[in-house]
């Protein structure tokens, strides 16, 4: 059983924050944040919003482009680092979005949580347990950001991109992978758990508290996606016996678009090939390769047939790359 690449989705908050806007927040300017990270504008959910609520809107576009009806669907896996409940949120969009057949589970793997999503869903279509997927990544990192700290806060926004596998049994159109962690980086990028002690009775002691905001060592973080990120995708383009001027997009995680762009020219990619829409939505974590897909897709850019190179990276630290075949 092959993999097809049949429909994208995607969704983000109304609610704009510009550069001008949060240097009314913060001691900053467009002119540092745009010539530092590339971002101008950031999307972010309101208090009545939720992810669920985005993710879901995100899969349904994603069915309908697949031309699917959500009954159809056996599996959706939620790559996610804040859900709406702790416990998970992919089986609250199941319900949301009426597919009744799925089974339906959240991962973490923060930034490449898409990347690594997609790899785990094609597992179980590979192995003839699923037929019709649907991976999602969600982020509203804006719940998680210390407003006064310009060094992350000017950083991160708010959105939900879908896509669906399907299985083909002509070929497989998921032409290569490589997923790759090292937890002794675990420390350049947090969003940590802190509680205080409290005792219960006698000796009986436990911590009880909150996840605190995102923490990023951003020179560490740069070295290591811009080291880590062409390596990755060069051993995806070897095992899938493809060169760079095989690849008609390269799709990163839109993060910085300094790194985008070293990595482009690393992996010999001209800048025309790249996709790139982080000057509206700054880093959505998990959201940024699918929404960017989407994007890409409807406005006609992504055509059937197209081979993408996809690239995930971020906390963990964690990283990851794709090669696919977009369409049937």
């Amino acid at each position: 059983m092959g993999i097809a690449i049949t429909g994208s989705g995607s969704a983000t908050p109304t609610v704009e924050l510009t550069n001008e806007s949060l240097s009314q927040i913060v001691e900053t300017s467009d002119e540092w944040i745009s010539s530092r990270t590339g971002i101008q504008a950031r999307r972010l959910a309101g208090a009545e919003e939720s992810l669920c609520e985005l993710a879901a809107q995100a899969a349904q576009n994603a069915i309908a482009m697949a031309q699917l009806s959500p009954t159809e669907i056996d599996l959706i896996v939620l790559a996610t680092s804040t859900p709406d409940d702790l416990f998970g949120s992919a089986v609250k969009i199941q319900h949301a979005i009426g597919a009744t057949q799925a089974v339906a589970f959240d991962l973490t793997a923060a930034c490449s949580g898409f990347v690594f999503g997609v790899v785990t869903a094609a597992q179980f279509i590979y192995t003839g347990a699923y037929r019709n997927v649907v991976v999602i990544g969600a982020d509203i990192l804006s719940r998680w950001v210390n407003w006064s700290d310009r060094a992350t806060c000017v950083l991160f926004g708010d959105g939900a991109g879908a896509m669906v596998l399907q299985g083909d049994k002509s070929r497989d159109r998921l032409l290569g992978f490589e997923l790759a962690s090292n937890g002794t980086q675990n420390h350049c990028l947090n969003l940590a758990y802190r509680g205080e002690s409290q005792t219960l009775i006698g000796d009986v002691a436990i911590a009880q508290g909150t996840y605190q905001p995102i923490t990023m060592n951003g020179r560490e973080v740069y070295r290591f996606a811009v080291a880590k990120v062409p390596e990755i995708l060069s051993k995806v383009m070897f095992r899938a016996n493809l060169t760079a001027e095989d690849i008609n997009w390269l799709i990163l995680h839109q993060a910085n678009q300094r790194i985008m762009d070293a990595v482009a020219q690393r992996l010999g990619i001209p800048a025309e090939r790249v996709v790139s829409n982080l000057a509206k939505y700054g880093n959505t974590s998990a959201a940024s390769i699918p929404i960017a897909l989407d994007e890409a897709v409807r406005a006609g850019k992504i055509q059937t047939g197209d081979i993408l190179a996809v690239s995930g990276f971020g906390a963990g630290l964690t990283w990851g790359g794709a090669i696919f075949e977009w369409g049937r």
